[in-house]
């Protein structure tokens, strides 16, 4: 009996320790090419420290009313290129890079206090951003998992809200909600799992390019131009350990059953050639919020911002009561 119990003893120990020292096993070769988001600067690139971390954003426009431009997953300023200029002619607007993309700092566990990538750290960015460039209240323009950033902001600071929210093809039934069971997320939070982090995420240098062309209804408007800038994140140090970060970030409740809480109207603006999220979607939702109002815009995609800038400006401006 003795013998078996050594047996067992050194077992359980040989298994604890490969269990914890296993992972540290496994290589993780750093990605060729990485550059700083420093090397991809523009001249109207402007920065601000936000909650420790240095946000990278664009300005336009001056006025009373502000208009906050809030980018897909795996976006950034540039996807409000084609309509920056249009909402600056009626006011002061601002587009940001969130944590995670674009230009804005990926700062790595040990770097910050708080994880910054997740939905509530999201919504504290949002809000120190706001205070941080002497903005009381701004409408909310927010596409896909943008969207759900201003649902979040909405439903927790609605006296920040300037009267609208402007949702394109919102995604607030994911993204950023517990996908991942939230008993389960302090495992993917130790040292082993980060270790091994970047490697679950690398799948994004294939399935990234492969959701910038469904974002697009019409092909040929898609040039390689806009798919090379679009893709530009998979050449910034640390994408990919950022990624795992905010796929793992702290857990927030799920924004669609909180829809009907929403004290502020809403316009959801959406392709009807969606390929991400169908448009039946949005009709449900539109009924989920109150005072909402459902545009589809035909022969679109899932960034009309982008694909049908026109069709798109000449909706929200319609809404807003614009002339």
């Amino acid at each position: 009996m003795k013998r078996w119990k050594k047996i067992l003893l050194l077992s359980f120990a040989f298994a604890c320790v490969t269990t914890a020292l296993g992972p540290f096993a496994v290589p993780v070769p750093k990605l060729d090419g990485l550059v700083s988001e420093q090397e991809f600067i523009e001249p109207d690139s402007k920065f601000i420290e936000i909650n420790g971390v240095n946000i990278h954003y664009k300005e336009a426009g001056a006025g009373e009313q502000t208009f906050i431009l809030l980018h897909p997953f795996g976006g950034s300023t540039y996807s409000w290129r084609e309509v920056m200029d249009e909402f600056a002619k009626y006011g002061r607007v601002i587009a940001y890079d969130r944590p995670a993309f674009g230009l804005t700092e990926r700062l790595m566990p040990g770097e910050w206090q708080s994880n910054p990538y997740g939905m509530k750290a999201n919504v504290e960015t949002l809000r120190g951003l706001l205070d941080a460039l002497g903005v009381e209240k701004a409408i909310l323009v927010g596409n896909s998992a943008g969207g759900g950033v201003a649902v979040a902001f909405a439903l927790e600071y609605p006296e920040r809200i300037d009267g609208e929210l402007i949702l394109v093809a919102p995604g607030v039934g994911g993204g950023y909600g517990p996908q991942f069971p939230a008993w389960a997320l302090p495992l993917m939070w130790m040292p082993q799992m980060r270790h091994l982090g970047p490697l679950m995420m690398r799948d994004y240098q294939e399935t990234l390019p492969n959701t910038v062309e469904r974002e697009w209804f019409n092909q040929t408007k898609l040039t390689a131009e806009i798919r090379e800038k679009h893709l530009q994140i998979l050449k910034i140090k640390n994408w990919d350990r950022a990624f795992y970060e905010l796929t793992f970030a702290p857990a927030y409740p799920e924004l669609r059953p909180l829809l009907p809480q929403l004290t502020v109207p809403a316009l959801i603006v959406a392709g009807r050639e969606d390929r991400l999220i169908r448009s039946w979607y949005f009709e449900a939702i539109s009924t989920e919020i109150p005072n909402a109002q459902l545009e589809i815009i035909p022969q679109c995609g899932h960034v009309p911002q982008e694909e049908c800038p026109m069709e798109f400006m000449e909706v929200v401006l319609k809404y807003l009561d614009i002339p």
